[in-house]
């Protein structure tokens, strides 16, 4: 026989059930709350003299974020890219990467375009101690500051020149650089002459200009007095376009001629027409490379935006799978785990391999070397990959 007291025991307890029962009914019928996106913070030069590199690489970032957030997320979270137009200058990518940082609170930070805002941008991410993966920018000086938090995957500045091995081996004996006065031209002209010597060149003028300058009328005059085989420009889009225009006026015609950025962009030969014949570039990448993922890549970005990809969409797309890497090797987006991976890790990316020394500098990456030939951009080195032998002399 049940006393009185354990009959109100009973009844409460099934009262009890009953309401956890509804409780979790209701739970079950209300909508699960969306989980917070994974922020990624970046400044690009939408405006200004760099803006042909920073529309390619936001658009190349973008399209990874899709990507990922196609394929299941990241730990279970969207990928948001929460971006500010530089505008070009130091004071706009400080004031975009302290906005991303204090206002938006982005995750994990993406570099800008250039070294010379790399280096600015840099200094804002080691002061709140946030982790950044660089796209386009390879100063040798973003990396000797004892900063933790930058890591590139651009090829280092000092390892550059490299690739003019190709002008060796076809005969050339001198050579004449100009460059941009800017972080990464002379960083890569620091290094010109021992690197050129490594290959048996000889450096016969070497000259700055200011990044800005367009008449280049002086400069061909005496790159034409001292007659070199190869002249080599350390520039931009427009400088170089600019110096390949003054180079014909004035009737100069090394034997090569190239450039470390304008020859890799479809636009060169748009801008210069039958001029851009022959003419050679320095890339990391290009979509007839024969690299995993290139060709895939190159049609997906020609689908959504029109045109076929450059180098400079390839580095923004995988700053993000090199970011994608290290948060998934973490487990988390919290910044000291998410630092140690970017450290220590190895990643195939679609630009290359991610593989960083200590201070966050690329190390072993090599580039290629493209030649315009009958307006198209086609590969002469490394030979593995090569698609066409080196006109050389120039047409």
């Amino acid at each position: 026989m049940i006393s009185g007291i354990n009959v109100i025991r009973y009844l409460l307890l099934n009262c009890f059930v009953f309401a956890l029962l509804l409780s979790g009914a209701a739970f079950a019928d209300a909508p699960a709350q969306p989980l917070e996106p994974v922020r990624i913070g970046t400044t690009q030069s939408l405006t200004g003299h760099y803006k042909e590199f920073g529309i390619e690489q936001l658009r190349g970032l973008q399209m990874w974020a899709t990507d990922v957030n196609a394929r299941g997320e990241l730990l279970g979270r969207p990928v948001e890219i929460v971006y500010y137009d530089d505008g070009s200058r130091d004071a706009g990518t400080v004031d975009g990467f302290t906005k991303l940082i204090g206002q938006d609170n982005v995750d994990i930070l993406v570099g800008p375009y250039s070294s010379s805002l790399t280096l600015k941008a840099s200094l804002v991410a080691e002061k709140y101690d946030i982790p950044m993966v660089s796209t386009a920018a390879s100063a040798d000086d973003i990396w000797s500051r004892g900063l933790t938090n930058i890591f590139g995957t651009d090829t280092p500045a000092s390892d550059y020149l490299k690739g003019l091995h190709v002008a060796a081996d076809a005969g050339a004996k001198t050579v004449a650089i100009v460059y941009a006065r800017t972080d990464f031209g002379e960083n890569v002209a620091a290094t010109a002459e021992a690197q050129l010597e490594r290959h048996g060149l000889k450096l016969v003028l070497i000259e700055g200009y200011a990044p800005e300058q367009r008449d280049f009328t002086a400069l061909a005059k005496r790159l034409g007095a001292v007659n070199a085989d190869v002249v080599f420009g350390i520039s931009y889009f427009d400088d170089s376009v600019e110096l390949v225009r003054a180079l014909k006026k004035e009737r100069v015609k090394p034997k090569m001629l190239g450039f470390t950025v304008g020859p890799g962009l479809r636009e060169f030969a748009d801008r210069l027409g039958p001029d851009a014949e022959g003419v050679f570039g320095v890339v990391q990448w290009l979509r007839s490379s024969r690299e995993p993922g290139a060709q895939d890549f190159a049609y997906r970005f020609a689908q959504k935006y029109g045109y076929n990809p450059g180098v400079y969409a390839v580095i923004g797309y995988s700053a993000g799978e090199v970011l994608e890497s290290a948060i998934r090797l973490a487990g988390t987006t919290e910044h000291a785990a998410v630092r140690e991976q970017l450290r220590t890790m190895y990643f195939q990316a679609l630009i290359g391999s991610y593989d960083v020394d200590d201070t966050g500098r690329q190390k072993n990456r090599k580039n290629l070397v493209l030649q315009w030939q009958n307006n198209e951009r086609k590969l002469v080195a490394p030979v593995a990959l090569a698609q066409s032998p080196l006109i050389y002399p120039m047409p």
